[in-house]
């Protein structure tokens, strides 16, 4: 069963530029996952508005769940945690 979620992201201030390269890099994981990106949007984080939002679709539970355990994305904790402040996470049904 396809699983799809929209991903808000907010950057430490000044730290939007690390926010999307550290995206770039985790993102680049989905396809080994059964995952993608359907669209990726940059904001200006102004006003509580997030810097980044994402729609991801997995084909499956288990490729998502692969994703969050994946060594490489999680190797990565420390550069996330300098580079974003926020994120929130929905699941959601694209029409």
């Amino acid at each position: 069963m396809t699983i799809q979620f929209c991903v808000l992201l907010w950057a430490r201030p000044g730290r939007a530029d690390a926010l999307a390269a550290y995206e770039d890099r985790v993102l680049a994981l989905l396809g080994e996952h059964g995952g993608k990106v359907v669209q990726r949007a940059r904001a200006d984080g102004a006003e509580g508005r997030p810097d980044e939002v994402q729609l991801i679709e997995f084909t499956e539970r288990a490729g998502y769940d692969g994703y969050l355990s994946d060594e490489r994305r999680t190797a990565l904790a420390a550069e996330r945690d300098a580079a974003v402040a926020r994120t929130d996470l929905y699941p959601v049904e694209f029409v």
